[in-house]
Parts: C-alpha cells; structure tokens; sequence
C-alpha cells in the first residue's frame, strides 16, 4: 500500500472563502483538532498576508507536532523571509512557494514571459530552500497550463532543492481523465521526480475536486491537499473527509491509504462548523446529517437484516458516537467527563470546570443533554472574548399590535451600559440597542438560527455575519431560547470586530 500525505488547507485556503475567517484561538482549535486527525502537513497561513496571520502561523508552529506545518508564499524573498520567521518554530517545518504558469496568469496577471516564471521559481526555491529543508513548489492555474512548459518548470525546481511539487487545479476546471493524463505525464516526463512528493490541489467549481484528486491518487500522485468540509474560496476546495474515506473504503482499489485517525473525522467537521458557523447540508458526503440515515422502508429493511446492504461505511468508522446512555441535570462529573472523552474532547482542569458549569446550566433547562447539545457548548465556550463585552440582563417586548421593543444592558470590565431601542421585531430591536451601548454602526450580512438537537427544548443555535471597515466575522450564540442566543451571537461578533481593531 502506497502511503497518500494529506496536506490540509483549512487554515489558508479555507479561511479565505467569504465569512469563514477565524481569530487566533480558533485557528489553534482547528489545529488541534488536525492534529488529532493526524494529518501529515497543515498549511497554517499565508504569514506575509497580515499581522495576525503571521501570528497565527507562529503559535500554531510552536504548538503542533507530529506533523509539517507550513505558510504560504509569494515567490519573492520578502515573502519567504517572513514565512520562514513563522515557521521556524515548528517540529517539522515546511515553506510552500507558488507563481502562476498558464498562459492566462502569465499574461494577464504576472505579466512575465514564460523563461522570467521559470527564472523566478528556481530562483525562489533555491531561496527557500537555503533556509528550510522542505520546501513545496506549486505551479498555480497548473491544468491550464502547456504540459511541456510545466514538465521544464518542475523538473528545474526539483533540480533547485523543491521537495515537493504541486499541481494546483486552481480553478476547479479539469475533469478526472484530464487529471490523471496529466499527472502520468508529469510522471514520465519531469526530471527527479522519483524522489520528490507530488500532490494535487483541486477546487470544485464543477464539482469534481474529489474525483480530479482520487484519479490524481490512481495515476501515481503521493499527496492530497485539501480541507475539513470542503471549505474555500467559490465552490471550496477537495474535502478532506470524502479523500480520507474514499481511499479508507477503497484502499484495494487505489492500492494506497492515508495515516489518518478517521474516528476524528466527524469531531473534526463538527468543529469547524461550529467555529465559521457554516453547517455542511444534510446529503453532504460523510459527515452530512443524513450520510447514514435511512427512511425508504426497503433500506430499512436491509439495514436492520445487515447493514452492509446500504452501508458502506459504519457511523463510528467516522466517529459518530454510539453511546446511548443519557444525561440530565441529576448527571455527575464523572459521566460528563467521560462523554467529553468519547467524544473526542481533552479539556484541561480549568475548562472542564467551565464546560461542566455550563452544562449544569443548561440541564436544568432541558430533560436530557444531547451528544450535540455537549458539543455546541464545548465549541461555544472556545469563541468567547475574554475582555469584550458580556451581557448583563435583557428584556424584549414584542406582539402584533404594539412595537418590538428591547432593553439591553451589557458589561464590559468594572463597567455596565444599558439602552432601549425599538426595531421591526425583538431581535432587531436587541441589535439596534447593542448597537447604541457600544457606539458602533455594524452592518448585518447573514443571521441564521437552527436548532442544535430535536424536541421542543431543543438548544438553538444563532450565527450573524457581522461586517464593519471591510471586515466581515463570524459570531455565534447557543440558548435554548432563540432571542438570548441571538444577542449572545450578535455580541460575540461585535467583540471579534471590536478586538481586530
């Protein structure tokens, strides 16, 4: 069996799709979790991008073993000097330098000949590689790009110390068959390649970044990028999960197989979605709410004689939890923690103190704490801004024939403010006082509200999409009373916002 690296890029190309942005304690949670998977490479960043990228590629670096942890770069020395500084920390450290190589790019974008984009990537990688001992080189718009030009590209940046190369679908274009002759190709044709890494990088614009990988893994490629979810710019990048379980449940097949920990997938994804605040749909492959659902009377009938009739997978293979036994507000720590344990969470002393006190709370609200409800509330408690504003009390009047009114009062330190405000109804009335205690104009580009688990005590899950300056953020809040999870959500946003500045 063939050993497939898998490269994830939640934390670069994944944090740049539209509202999916993270603060550094999110970032070190989502690596914790990947370091959990066990995944061989985590792109951490594109450290020259910002301040706070290039302090969450550092932390993230000086956190993580076990695996390579990279930032992205230009192919210019500025860049790769500060992505050396971030990652120079890291157990096993990796730069990973990109330029275009189509046409179009080259052209349009780069303005370079094809010869300045050859002399540039050599020069680059060599630059790079006089700092760190792996160095990735990708060749972006690579499947729109002349294969003989390609195959001269990499076979000269091998020759200038690249450890691994990179064939990037940049723009989710090509198709199966079209990525697995180029990959051939590259392989008969690029100079050392024997003895370097060659990965893919597909996007899903046709949705075909999972099948242009899995062909890529057929034809000879050695690595996977991708992210938990699927999460990226457009249409998203390769998930992550449907690579790891199409290579787990086909290993025979492609004769290869990946190192990850698959019982974290599901934790993993959970996670993620928790922390953007971006669930994948219900028929989302593996981790989806109905991947392992079956309601047809005839699939029920198969599953219940053996359920290898529909099931090609097993539910804890992903690690979906199986542990039925229920937990209410007679439940003690020790049963708590140890279905924090099964699910996958090693929380220090301190947190699970907190995490056990919101539980509590939340028990004396409802009969029975769900599996999910636990998970939302380890997952809410990760987001909070320790010195931003918490709330205080609130009280919203609302009905069909008088105006939604809310009175708000917040803290933030020693000190405490309060305001009313009128709105088109009760939420937006609270956001309207919000807005006037902390003296800011924030523009809303998103609220949802889902509930969490069934039943009429269900936990409900509130996320706005908070932007001001250009900014756009994330906020969530968890209640089983939907106006209160709002304004948490609401208020949570606004201390990410008010903390960036």
């Amino acid at each position: 069996m063939r050993h497939i690296r898998i490269f994830d890029t939640t934390l670069r190309d994944g944090e740049q799709s539209p509202g999916c942005s993270m603060n550094l304690q999110e970032k070190l949670e989502v690596a914790a979790r990947l370091e959990a998977l066990k995944v061989d490479v985590i792109e951490a960043g594109f450290a020259i991008s910002s301040p706070d990228d290039f302090e969450a590629v550092k932390a993230i670096a000086g956190m993580v073993r076990g695996c390579y942890v990279g930032s992205l770069a230009r192919a210019t020395e500025k860049d790769i000097d500060r992505a050396w500084e971030a990652v120079q920390g890291a157990e096993k450290p990796f730069i990973h330098v990109f330029l275009a190589s189509s046409p179009i790019h080259m052209e349009y974008k780069l303005k370079m000949t094809p010869e300045q984009v050859l002399d540039r990537a050599v020069s680059s990688v060599a630059y790079a590689r006089v700092r760190c001992a792996d160095v990735e080189f990708s060749a972006e718009d690579a499947t729109r790009s002349d294969w003989d030009f390609l195959a001269k590209l990499y076979s000269a940046v091998i020759a200038a110390g690249a450890t691994v190369i990179n064939v990037p679908d940049t723009v989710g274009y090509t198709t199966p068959q079209e990525m697995f002759d180029l990959i051939a190709y590259l392989k008969a044709n690029v100079a050392g390649i024997g003895g370097v890494e060659l990965s893919v990088h597909c996007h899903n614009d046709l949705g075909m970044a999972v099948a242009n990988s899995l062909a890529a893994v057929k034809a000879g490629a050695t690595q996977v990028e991708c992210t938990v979810n699927g999460i990226g710019e457009r249409a998203g990048n390769a998930a992550l999960e449907e690579i790891v379980m199409a290579l787990h449940t086909k290993r025979e097949y492609y004769g290869a197989e990946t190192g990850v920990e698959t019982r974290q997938l599901y934790r993993a994804s959970k996670t993620l979605s928790g922390i953007i605040g971006v669930t994948p749909t219900p028929n989302k492959p593996v981790i989806g709410a109905n991947a392992f659902a079956h309601e047809a009377g005839i699939h029920q009938h198969g599953v219940l004689a053996n359920r290898l009739t529909y099931e090609i997978m097993r539910p804890e293979d992903i690690g979906i939890p199986a542990n039925k036994m229920v937990l209410g507000k007679h439940s003690g720590r020790h049963a708590f923690e140890d279905r924090l344990q099964s699910l996958g969470f090693s929380l220090s002393a301190e947190d699970l103190n907190a995490a056990f006190e919101q539980f509590k709370k939340l028990a004396d609200r409802k009969k029975v704490v769900s599996d999910d409800d636990i998970a939302a509330l380890i997952s809410d408690r990760s987001v909070e801004i320790g010195d931003g504003y918490q709330i205080v009390r609130f009280i919203v009047n609302s009905g069909s024939t008088v105006p939604a009114t809310a009175a708000v009062r917040l803290s933030r330190g020693e000190e405490e403010r309060e305001d009313v405000s009128l709105g088109d109804g009760p939420i937006n009335a609270a956001f309207n006082a919000i807005n006037r205690i902390v003296d800011g104009a924030f523009a809303l580009e998103g609220f949802s509200i889902r509930s969490v688990t069934e039943g009429e005590d269900a936990l409900g899950e509130a996320v706005v999409k908070l932007g001001r300056g250009g900014e756009t953020v994330t906020g969530r809040g968890l209640s089983t009373d939907i106006i209160e999870a709002s304004i948490k959500a609401y208020v949570n946003g606004v201390n990410k916002l008010m903390a960036r500045k």
